[in-house]
C-alpha cells in the first residue's frame, strides 16, 4: 500500500509545482494575508477579516493548508502557498502576533502597527524574491500601516547597479480602507525618498544635485510650493558667517534652500519652520575623521533630506498647515581654505564663535539657519541633524534625542512618535551644558564644549539653543537612527531616512492644534 500512496503524493507535488510555475509566466501575481497567533493550541486559526474572505472564496482551503504546513506562524513570519487560487497563483501568509496588540507603554509604541509593518514588508519581500511583479495586500485592519510595510520594505537602492531587484507594484486588497492605504504609501514614499538621498554616493549629491532633485520633486506638485535655491552671495548678503566657514573649504559651491508650502486656509497663519542640516559629506574638514566608515558620511544631510521628504509628503498629502523648510548645504572638507581648529567665525546674530573642532561644523550650519528661521514669525522651529557621535553612545538606534523648551512641541512629538513606530525619547537641556559652550577663550562661543569626552549630544544642544529666542524650538539629533542595519525590520539595510514619518505626523497633528499651550 505504502507505494501507491506516495506515488499519487508524487503526482499531486508535481501538478502543485507546475500550476505554480504556469501561473508565475501567465500573471505573475501575488497576495499579502495576515494571520494572527493563536491564544491556545486547539483554538482555530484566527485569520483577518481579508483573510477570512479569502478562504471562504476557496472553499477553506487556507486555513486547512495552513493546519497541515507546520506549526502555528509566530510574528513576522511568512509561509507561501500555491494554486490555492486562479487569480493569485502565490499566496503568502504572515504573521501578525497577538490580535489584542495595542499601544505598548513600555515601548513608547503601538504595537500592533509595528507587527503589520513588519509582517507585510516581509510578505512583500517574499513575493519579491520569486519576482512576482504585482502584489494585492491584506490591509490588516490598518490599511496606513499595511502600506508603509509594503512601500518601505520593498525599498532597495540599486540606482547605480547593473543588476537591480526585480520591481514590484503593490495595491490595497480590497476597496475598504482606500485612503487610509493612500496616506501610508504617501508617509513610505516620503521616507523613501529621504532614503534616496542620504544613500545616493556623494558626488551624485552635492548641495547644487540635492537642491536641484528637490525643486523637480516640488515643482511637481504645484502652485502650493515654492522652492528659493539661494546662491552662496545671497548666503554672503545674510551674513551668514558661520555657514560659510564651512563651506569655504570645499570646492563644491553652498546653497540655500528655502521651501514653503502653504497649505493653511489663511496663508498669512504663523508657519511651523522646519531646519535641516545638510551636509552632503562630511570629511570632518581639518579635524579630520577616522577613514573606516568615512564613506557613511554621504549621509550627514539627513537633517535636511528628513526635513524636506516631510514637507514634500504634506504637500502631497495637502495637510492645512503652512510649513517652511529651511537645508543650508554644503560639504565639510579639508583644503588650504578650510577652517582651521581654533579659528573664530561670526554668525548672523553676531554672536563670535570659536571653532576648536572643524569635525563639529553642523552646529554651525545650524546657528545661522536658525537666526534666519526667526524672520517667519514661526509658530515653532523644529531643527533636525545628524549631530553627534554622543547620541548614537547616549540611544543607539532606538530612538531619535529631542531637545526641546517647548513641553508642547515634545507633547506632539512623542504622540506622533508612538503612532508611526519612529520613536523619540526627551532630552535634557540643562544650563549645566550651557556653561560648557559659552565660556570660550576667544569668542563668545566654542562649538565644542569643555569637556569633551561627555554630554557631547547635550553640548551640541545647548550650543544651538543659543541661536533660539522662540518658546517653541526642538532640537533632533538623529545620528544614532541615521542607518539601519537589522534594528526595524520592514526597512532593509542602509540608510534610513528617519525620522521623516513621524515628522509628518507631528505636522498634521499640529495642523489640528491651533494653538500652544
Amino acid at each position: 500500500m505504502l507505494q501507491p500512496i506516495r506515488a499519487v503524493l508524487r503526482r499531486s507535488c508535481c501538478r502543485t509545482l507546475s500550476l505554480s510555475a504556469q501561473s508565475y509566466s501567465a500573471g505573475r501575481k501575488g497576495l499579502v494575508l495576515g494571520v494572527y497567533e493563536k491564544n491556545k493550541e486547539d483554538d482555530k486559526t484566527v485569520l483577518t477579516q481579508a483573510g477570512d474572505a479569502f478562504d471562504n472564496a476557496v472553499s477553506g482551503n487556507l486555513r486547512d493548508q495552513l493546519t497541515r504546513s507546520g506549526p502555528a506562524l509566530k510574528k513576522g513570519k511568512t509561509r507561501i502557498f500555491y494554486g490555492l487560487h486562479k487569480e493569485f497563483p502565490s499566496v503568502a501568509v504572515v504573521g501578525l502576533g497577538k490580535s489584542s496588540a495595542g499601544v505598548n507603554q513600555q515601548e513608547l509604541w503601538n504595537e500592533s502597527k509595528e507587527n503589520i509593518r513588519t509582517a507585510v514588508s516581509v510578505g512583500c519581500r517574499q513575493m519579491q524574491d520569486m519576482e512576482v511583479e504585482h502584489v494585492e495586500v491584506d490591509p490588516c485592519g490598518d490599511a496606513q500601516a499595511a502600506a508603509e510595510g509594503a512601500v518601505l520594505g520593498l525599498f532597495e537602492y540599486d540606482e547605480l547597479k547593473s543588476k537591480k531587484k526585480k520591481k514590484v507594484s503593490t495595491r490595497l486588497y480590497g476597496s475598504q480602507d482606500l485612503d487610509a492605504w493612500q496616506k501610508g504609501v504617501s508617509y513610505a514614499e516620503g521616507q523613501n525618498l529621504a532614503r534616496y538621498l542620504m544613500e545616493s554616493p556623494a558626488n551624485y549629491i552635492t548641495p547644487s544635485k540635492f537642491a536641484e532633485i528637490l525643486q523637480q520633486k516640488f515643482g511637481a506638485l504645484g502652485s502650493g510650493v515654492k522652492v528659493f535655491t539661494r546662491s552662496q552671495s545671497w548666503i554672503e548678503e545674510q551674513q551668514m558667517g558661520a555657514f560659510l566657514s564651512v563651506a569655504k573649504g570645499s570646492d563644491e559651491p553652498p546653497v540655500f534652500l528655502e521651501v514653503h508650502y502653504t497649505g493653511s486656509v489663511d496663508p498669512n497663519d504663523s508657519p511651523l519652520v522646519f531646519v535641516g542640516k545638510g551636509v552632503t559629506f562630511d570629511s570632518g574638514g581639518i579635524s579630520i575623521k577616522p577613514s573606516s566608515g568615512m564613506d557613511a558620511m554621504r549621509a550627514d544631510m539627513g537633517g535636511a533630506a528628513t526635513v524636506c521628504s516631510a514637507i514634500f509628503t504634506a504637500a502631497t498629502l495637502k495637510l492645512p498647515i503652512n510649513l517652511i523648510g529651511l537645508a543650508p548645504l554644503c560639504e565639510n572638507m579639508p583644503s588650504g581654505r578650510a577652517n582651521k581648529p581654533g579659528d573664530v567665525v561670526k554668525a548672523k546674530n553676531g554672536k563670535t564663535i570659536q571653532v576648536d573642532n572643524t569635525d563639529a561644523e553642523g552646529r554651525l550650519l545650524l546657528a545661522d539657519a536658525l537666526c534666519y528661521a526667526h524672520s517667519f514669525n514661526a509658530r515653532a522651529i523644529v531643527n533636525a541633524a545628524t549631530l553627534t557621535g554622543a547620541m548614537i553612545v547616549a540611544l543607539g538606534s532606538a530612538a531619535t534625542g529631542v531637545f526641546t523648551n517647548s513641553s508642547w512641541l515634545w507633547g506632539h512629538l512623542q504622540e506622533a512618535s508612538i503612532v508611526t513606530g519612529d520613536r523619540v525619547w526627551r532630552m535634557p537641556v540643562f544650563e549645566h551644558y550651557t556653561k560648557q559652550v559659552t565660556e570660550s577663550a576667544l569668542a563668545d562661543l566654542n562649538n565644542v564644549g569643555k569637556d569633551s569626552r561627555s554630554g557631547g549630544a547635550c553640548t551640541a544642544a545647548a550650543f544651538l539653543k543659543e541661536f533660539v529666542t522662540t518658546p517653541h524650538w526642538a532640537h533632533l539629533d538623529i545620528a544614532g537612527v541615521m542607518s539601519n542595519k537589522d534594528e526595524v525590520p520592514y526597512l532593509r539595510k542602509g540608510m534610513s531616512g528617519r525620522p521623516t514619518r513621524t515628522l509628518v505626523e507631528f505636522a498634521d497633528r499640529l495642523s489640528k492644534d491651533k494653538k500652544p499651550t
